[in-house]
């Protein structure tokens, strides 16, 4: 049944994306300050957002390489239930391009187009854990010179077009803000559905999280609704050690969840991992049996 539109509160999901060096930790640390919760990171840089330790007081979970999926979904899920308020995932980009990120994946597969079919699933349980958290995030991914291949009289040219964030096209859409930080640490929004700075340049200031603030708060009050791994079933998932057990999980599960769709991600997700995990122990007895044949 239609109702009347009214704006309701919000959850802040914003991007900060820039080059190495513009300031997007800082940046970040900023406006969750401003913001005056419980901040947690989740820190694939090496312990860089420790350096900022006296900007002001939050917690830190780093994560090292292989950048799977499913590291950064177990360490949102921590954060959601040790009680944090803001939740700063800094970068995004090792889950895509870094080591044993989504395109690690798909090449250790074998690199082909079909491959997709096994880590999209993954990539989308991923995106399904910031959207669906309850929590605060802000997110900060890198930027790379992006290029293009023209025809030029039969000459074939590589020109610039600009800047490309590294992780999967189109993942702008899922966040309310994105902001773009220049060298200078000058930050423009690229896409803004508050329109609080649509046109606007300025390096990032608390100002900035107070802004947000006000605009996150002032809206209809929802009855907030736990994150959908907070039901059990993705404790439930996630102890599934074979195929069977997952497919006797899903026939059991599948009618009775909120949104069958995140579902069915995390079993095709815990899939993968299971298929995987059964062809690494294959390659390791495959390759005993050549030692032993060896010697």
């Amino acid at each position: 049944m239609f109702k009347k539109a009214c704006k309701k509160k919000q959850k802040l999901r914003l991007l900060l994306e820039g080059a190495s060096g513009s300031g997007k930790t800082y940046s970040a640390l900023l406006i969750a300050k401003a913001m005056g919760k419980k901040i947690a990171v989740i820190d694939t840089e090496k312990g860089s957002a420790s350096l900022y330790d006296k900007l002001t007081d939050f917690d830190t979970c780093e994560i090292t390489p292989p950048f799977t999926p499913e590291k950064y979904i177990n360490a949102i899920r921590e954060a959601e239930q040790q009680g944090y308020d803001i939740l700063i995932i800094d970068s995004i980009t090792h889950e895509w391009s870094g080591k044993g990120g989504c395109l690690d994946l798909q090449n250790s597969l074998g690199g082909r187009y079909q491959d997709w079919a096994k880590v999209t699933p993954r990539h989308n349980a991923f995106i399904d854990a910031i959207l669906q958290s309850n929590l605060h995030i802000i997110a900060t991914a890198r930027t790379k010179t992006d290029y293009e291949t023209t025809n030029n009289n039969g000459k074939m040219k590589v020109e610039k077009v600009g800047l490309k964030t590294e992780q999967r096209d189109g993942l702008d859409f899922e966040f309310t803000l994105v902001f773009r930080l220049n060298e200078n640490h000058i930050a423009s929004a690229t896409k803004d559905r508050t329109s609080l700075f649509n046109g606007k340049e300025a390096i990032i200031d608390e100002s900035f999280g107070t802004t947000l603030l006000d605009w996150l708060n002032d809206g209809v009050t929802v009855p907030e609704t736990k994150p959908y791994e907070d039901t059990a079933i993705y404790e439930k998932v996630s102890q599934c050690q074979t195929v069977e057990e997952l497919e006797a999980l899903w026939k059991t599960e599948h009618k009775n969840v909120e949104d069958a769709q995140i579902f069915k991600d995390i079993c095709a997700s815990r899939k993968s991992v299971i298929l995987e995990q059964l062809q690494a122990n294959i390659n390791q007895q495959e390759l005993t049996q050549d030692l032993i044949y060896k010697d």
